[in-house]
């Protein structure tokens, strides 16, 4: 049930689709919040790769 959570929240799809909340600055706030989510992710995958590069 968490990772459901978790999958649902990062899921590219539901990046820019409106939430039920009318408030703009926390639909914002969470867009950011996903939009640094995957580039922290896109960030990490990059520096395994470089890392097993380097071996």
């Amino acid at each position: 049930m968490f990772w459901n959570k978790i999958a649902h929240y990062l899921d590219p799809r539901n990046l820019f689709k409106r939430d039920k909340d009318s408030d703009v600055s926390l639909r914002m706030m969470h867009g950011v919040n996903k939009i640094s989510i995957w580039m922290f992710l896109f960030c990490v995958v990059v520096l395994v790769i470089r890392w097993i590069g380097r071996s």
